[in-house]
């Protein structure tokens, strides 16, 4: 079987991380996730991508007059000198700015999160898809209103031929080999406290 998009694998050459709109105005309105774990998958994804190299672009809509700043557990760990280029338009790939810095990743599959699914994450995801690159949608990682509003993003989404992956899946797709020396790093990343069981249990148990 030739390769294409839906098989190809994510690896850090080729994989960046686009988070749009994760503005505490919206995060106030999501109803089709808990915004704790809302918040713990987002924050999760952009530490693991920075373990590994990814690329991250970030952007808000109307922060000062409309949606408000990107959430503070967000905001924590974002690299220091990043932009977050705050945009008035409501498809981010409308912006020349967001494009231009995706473009500059030089990557060509984006894993893209968004709050609201059907409109934040699914507008430029099926955009992006549209000119060429691979769009990943992160769905764990972005939230909308009602479920309605999720079930038809993820439609939509599909039709256009976005792939639909949840962020850990997606990280560990890059990480790729568990002997890697940034394993425990990225895993710590995640934060998935069942892996960190495991990894104690293994840690006591007698060697051979």
């Amino acid at each position: 079987m030739s390769a294409n998009k839906f098989t190809e694998r994510l690896t850090r050459d080729n994989a960046a991380v686009v988070l749009v709109d994760h503005q505490v105005g919206l995060y106030s309105g999501v109803r089709d996730i808990p915004v704790g774990e809302l918040k713990h998958n987002v924050v999760a994804l952009a530490k693991a991508a920075q373990v590994l190299g990814l690329p991250l672009v970030v952007t808000t809509t109307a922060a000062d007059s409309m949606w408000g700043p990107v959430i503070p557990e967000l905001a924590a760990v974002l690299p220091d000198g990043l932009e977050v280029i705050d945009r008035s338009t409501v498809n981010a790939w409308d912006d020349p700015r967001v494009v231009g810095a995706i473009r500059a990743t030089g990557r060509k599959k984006l894993i893209v999160t968004g709050i609201s699914t059907e409109v934040c994450l699914a507008f430029p995801a099926i955009s992006a898809t549209a000119e060429g690159f691979d769009a990943y949608a992160a769905i764990d990682a972005s939230g909308t209103f009602w479920r309605a509003k999720r079930e038809v993003g993820l439609l939509r989404m599909q039709q256009a031929g976005v792939i639909l992956v949840d962020c850990s899946s997606a990280i560990v797709e890059i990480l790729a080999d568990n002997a890697d020396p940034l394993a425990a790093d990225v895993y710590a990343a995640l934060d998935m406290p069942f892996a960190v069981l495991v990894g104690q249990i293994t840690s006591a148990l007698p060697k051979s």
